[in-house]
């Protein structure tokens, strides 16, 4: 949160958010004082200090955000509004962090629409608990070939819809 110029949520989020951040013991705390953008299509108004409500299509709002002047522009859970903006080719960084939990369920990160791009990864951190924070950065776009996985070869090709792990491919 430390690097975010500004902060772009969905209405659950901001509801949660908006609860509890306000009476953080921290008054200074970056949630409290920087910008933040809500897309919602139910909400009418945003009450929590520099919040602006985003009116219209939100891929768009995004887009014009992104040209701004600014920062990094951070999403927290939001988790609908992610879909959007990968749909949109609005995301340049990901920071997914894997925890050492099996919930048997739960939303898809990438759910249908979503862009096939290239991302590569950046940095990897481990905490004590073993939960593990890997940072992505968009890298064009999708390409194709063989990787090798311990000694199994994966071959990722545009006309396979499965992937096996002896190079074969499986349609459906």
């Amino acid at each position: 949160m430390k690097r975010a110029d500004a902060f772009l949520l969905g209405r659950k989020t901001y509801e949660m958010f908006a609860a509890s951040w306000p009476d953080s013991s921290d008054p200074a705390e970056a949630l409290n004082i920087r910008p933040k953008f809500v897309a919602s299509r139910t909400l009418d108004t945003v009450t929590w200090n520099n919040s602006i409500l985003l009116k219209g299509d939100v891929a768009q709002e995004v887009a014009k955000l992104k040209a701004q002047e600014g920062g990094e522009i951070q999403v927290h859970g939001s988790g609908n509004l992610i879909q959007t903006l990968l749909q949109h080719d609005l995301v340049d960084t990901l920071r997914i962090w894997q925890f050492p939990v099996v919930l048997g369920i739960g939303k898809r990160l990438f759910g249908e629409g979503t862009i096939p791009r290239s991302f590569r990864l950046v940095d990897t951190q481990l905490n004590t608990t073993g939960a593990v924070l890997r940072v992505y950065e968009r890298a064009g776009g999708l390409t194709y070939g063989e990787v090798e996985v311990g000694q199994e070869t994966v071959i990722f090709d545009p006309e396979s819809s499965h992937h096996t792990g002896d190079g074969e491919r499986e349609t459906q």
